[in-house]
């Protein structure tokens, strides 16, 4: 079955609905719209990756085109775990009562999120991590699984989490 999309099928209020054989499936003409014109339209909605060519910038212009949140660290004054576990925390503005270790920013990344309704994605950046000693291969990578495991979650959901990192 395809769609022909006219000028009516445009306009901010209207959403398409096509049948499947699960049932019928609703696309916001809109958000589909809106992530074609961003730098993210080749990237997959739930995925932890290389920030590489993108420019914080764009993806912050990319969440706010969208309508999702935008979390931004910079790590770069981060010297070991505890030190980036406590400017992610900062960064992101995690309560008070975040209890700095992976668990629980794995905990502040999905369940909080999730118990307070309807959301609409998130861009994730968690610029120059610490390639060094005090936060060797090992961390950076239980890091980024906490980020992975945090897309699977919201994948689960059908809610977009993209996560871009880069290393110092």
């Amino acid at each position: 079955m395809t769609f022909e999309i006219t000028a009516a099928m445009k306009a901010p209020e209207v959403c398409t609905r096509a049948n499947s054989v699960a049932g019928p499936i609703f696309f916001d003409l809109r958000e589909r719209e809106a992530e074609m014109d961003t730098p993210l339209r080749t990237v997959r909605t739930n995925i932890v990756q290389s920030i590489r060519a993108f420019r914080v910038q764009d993806l912050q212009e990319a969440a706010r085109d969208l309508g999702q949140h935008f979390l931004y660290a910079n790590l770069a004054n981060a010297q070991s775990k505890q030190d980036v576990l406590d400017m992610i925390a900062a960064q992101f503005t995690f309560p008070a009562h975040f209890g700095k270790n992976f668990d629980a920013l794995y905990d502040c990344m999905t369940d909080p999120l999730h118990k307070s309704g309807p959301q609409p994605g998130f861009i994730v950046v968690l610029e120059q991590i610490p390639a060094h000693a005090k936060f060797d291969k090992e961390a950076r990578e239980q890091l980024l699984d906490i980020f992975r495991d945090a897309a699977d979650y919201w994948s689960d959901r059908k809610i977009p989490f993209r996560c871009f990192y880069s290393f110092l």
